[in-house]
């Protein structure tokens, strides 16, 4: 008797599908939508690592760079130029959902990919050089408020990012206009920890994941970090958040991966089946924590309701900022 798709999802290793022999695919790669060193990179970095040692594909999986309106380049062209390729996974954040929410990834929106896995999730935080004068987030606010011309911030992306959100949501609580606040455009964590220890940007507006090899080398400090209370690794408890600060901002940073649209749905049906397995693995566990990510598995149809939901909730908070209409 044939098996359903289903079943077939919870074989071992490949699919019996219409009396074909599905198994990995031939070239994976996955693609990291910014420059190396940042959050793409370590979520592309992270399942390469662990879909090997857990045996899930038989050889490592490529990580390319395909830097440009952080995801933007990327979500493009997969969705236009290799919509069946079942070979490549997609990186995505919390970040790529709010740009979607605002219409920056161009004529595609949310529904035009196939939302794979979430592996994870860091909190957004705000960075400063060890040096630097800012030693609380009030030092930071006082400053913008005495001159925010005089305070250049660093952020992945332009006006309606992520990192650019974190702060104008500090900006408001404390009553000043985020359209005041002076912003560089970076591509991701990576060029914004370079610019911020080349003295380039005062200030990052980053996530913690991306900003812990600096902190622990000594060169960077965190003023807060967006977390609901303190985060209880032993490297991160003394980070203080900013609603401990007086300011009730909180911003997960869910990290993920999406397929193109026309990917077959006994190869999507693989993906999903290689991800359940892994992110129940205590291996993939102890690799998550190493690379200071926090719980957060969502895969297949679970996943693609909770991006919508997100999405239309980015809607909700774009249009308070007239980021949209």
């Amino acid at each position: 008797m044939p098996l359903s798709l289903r079943q077939c999802a919870l074989a071992v290793g490949c699919l019996l599908f219409t009396g074909q022999l599905l198994a990995e695919p031939k070239r994976p790669e996955c693609i990291a939508p910014a420059s190396p060193g940042g959050g793409f990179d370590l979520t592309c970095k992270l399942v390469q690592s662990a879909l090997v040692n857990e045996k899930l594909l038989s050889k490592p999986m490529r990580v390319t760079y395909m830097p440009g309106g952080v995801g933007a380049v990327a979500y493009n062209a997969v969705v236009a130029q290799r919509p069946a390729d079942a070979g490549t996974l997609v990186a995505w954040s919390s970040g790529s959902l709010l740009n979607l929410a605002q219409g920056k990834f161009g004529r595609f929106d949310e529904t035009h990919v196939r939302w794979l896995a979430a592996v994870g999730t860091s909190y957004g935080a705000i960075a400063v050089r060890s040096d630097s004068p800012y030693k609380r987030l009030d030092d930071l606010v006082q400053a913008l408020k005495k001159d925010p011309s005089k305070v250049v911030i660093g952020s992945g992306g332009t006006v309606g990012s992520q990192d650019w959100m974190q702060t104008a949501l500090i900006a408001k609580a404390a009553g000043i206009n985020p359209r005041d606040l002076r912003y560089v455009a970076l591509e991701g964590g990576g060029e914004i920890a370079t610019a911020l220890l080349g003295g380039h940007i005062q200030v990052g507006s980053t996530d913690i994941s991306d900003s812990m090899p600096h902190i622990l080398s000594g060169d960077m400090r965190l003023l807060a970090v967006f977390a609901e209370q303190r985060l209880d690794e032993p490297e991160m408890k003394d980070i203080p958040t900013a609603k401990e600060q007086g300011y009730d901002i909180v911003w997960p940073v869910v990290r993920g991966f999406y397929l193109g649209p026309k990917v077959s749905d006994e190869d999507y049906a693989w993906w999903k089946d290689a991800f359940d397995k892994m992110l129940a693995s205590t291996d993939f566990a102890t690799l998550r924590d190493q690379r200071e990510l926090f719980p957060f598995a969502l895969t297949g149809p679970e996943l693609d309701t909770y991006v919508k939901k997100q999405v239309a909730d980015y809607k909700v908070l774009a249009k308070e900022f007239g980021l949209i209409q």
